[in-house]
């Protein structure tokens, strides 16, 4: 691949409507991750409590995670937003959850969101090429 970056996944849609972003991007060793709201049947997910959003977010960066052959494990840092600063608590219990050892460093804060979710979660992912083979 030399020092070019590799686009990751598919383009990304909301609605039908192709966005203006990639849902990934490899450089050399690391990944980075477009923001991820939760998503339901290619639609936001503008309902639900925030754990279950929580886990629609983190399972779908999961999966992004491994079309770019990476893993949870790889992820080394993480920017989380927040609708509500009282959904913290909630958030953080499932996030404990998927990151259950060595947990990546984070950064959180309460922002109002451009969809109507209650969570966004970007990651950045370091994995080798090397041990891709």
């Amino acid at each position: 691949m030399g020092s070019k970056k590799q686009v990751i996944g598919g383009p990304l849609e909301i609605g039908g409507r192709v966005l203006s972003l990639s849902r990934a991007i490899r450089a050399g060793d690391f990944v980075f991750l477009t923001g991820q709201i939760p998503m339901r049947d290619g639609v936001p997910m503008t309902d639900g409590t925030v754990e279950e959003q929580t886990r629609a977010v983190l399972d779908d960066i999961t999966k992004t995670l491994a079309e770019a052959g990476c893993t949870r494990d790889d992820v080394i840092k993480a920017m989380v937003w927040l609708r509500e600063r009282n959904d913290f608590p909630g958030f953080n219990a499932v996030y404990a959850d998927y990151f259950p050892v060595e947990p990546p460093t984070r950064s959180a804060v309460v922002s109002d969101l451009l969809v109507d979710a209650r969570v966004e979660v970007e990651v950045v992912a370091y994995r080798p090429l090397k041990d891709q083979s």
